[in-house]
């Protein structure tokens, strides 16, 4: 038995929209998946995962798509003004936050692993990436955010672990470049504070951040296996702020932090 399509939700995030807009567009043309798949140069399985909003594609796809569905190159346009000629690189799990990023009043977040990505290099990016240069530019241009004139950037708190800054991500100078970025972005409204090695704290659970949107409205992203996951459970949201608060108990101020952070750079990363 054929499995039966997935029902998608355009407004949910561009990967939804965009892949319901080629479901569309084929069944119009009355194809199915693997009679796309022969007349284009992607498989019917590839087709599938784009149209059921779950993995990303080139802007190629949507141009093999327009000149064999005659579509005017209706979705070529929607690609471009979706993702800006890029691939759609964030996973289905996490394509939807960069939208609460970007209306965000508020971001508090503890990462106890890396570097959060909001403040990562390119270069500790691309290590973490795989070399993935669609995903490093989409993740780079996500930090537009804490830059931006209007609205105002929201207000960044974030709070990582020692252990975070002495962790070898890639080579020396990339560490020693992605400390001392760290410690420079601290500002009226970008707060990073350390967990001092040895302090006990109960953030070993895995990472997190709350977003604080117009209205005090609220969500949050947690980090867990296999892959991460959106909240706006109002239990939940309250036990990512309780435990949000009882880490922040551990961590030294920003201007302490700032320090440390470079001191750390010298010592352990200078090139």
């Amino acid at each position: 038995m054929p499995q039966r399509p997935k029902t998608l939700t355009p407004s949910r995030g561009p990967l939804d929209l965009f892949g319901s807009e080629v479901r569309r567009y084929r069944e119009l043309g009355k194809l199915s998946l693997a009679q796309l798949g022969n007349q284009i140069p992607y498989s019917s399985s590839m087709i599938s995962a784009v149209e059921r909003g779950e993995s990303g594609c080139e802007r190629i796809f949507a141009e093999e798509c327009d000149r064999v569905l005659d579509t005017r190159e209706a979705l070529t346009h929607l690609h471009d003004g979706l993702f800006d000629g890029r691939t759609a690189a964030f996973p289905e799990h996490f394509a939807d936050w960069p939208q609460y990023e970007t209306t965000a009043e508020t971001l508090r977040s503890y990462q106890p692993l890396v570097i959060h990505g909001l403040l990562q290099t390119p270069s500790y990016a691309e290590v973490l990436l795989y070399g993935d240069q669609q995903a490093v530019q989409s993740r780079i241009d996500r930090q537009i955010i804490l830059t931006r004139n209007e609205p105002p950037p929201p207000r960044l708190i974030y709070i990582l672990p020692e252990r975070v800054l002495r962790s070898r991500v890639g080579t020396a100078a990339v560490m020693y470049e992605q400390l001392h970025q760290l410690a420079d972005a601290v500002s009226r409204r970008l707060s990073v504070q350390v967990i001092p090695d040895g302090a006990p704290h109960p953030g070993n659970l895995g990472g997190f951040t709350i977003a604080t949107l117009p209205g005090n409205l609220q969500t949050a992203y947690t980090l867990s296996e296999p892959h991460g996951r959106i909240l706006d459970g109002l239990s939940e949201l309250e036990r990512l702020h309780q435990r949000f608060a009882d880490i922040s108990t551990y961590a030294l101020p920003a201007e302490l932090s700032a320090a440390l952070i470079k001191e750390i750079a010298e010592e352990l990363w200078k090139p």
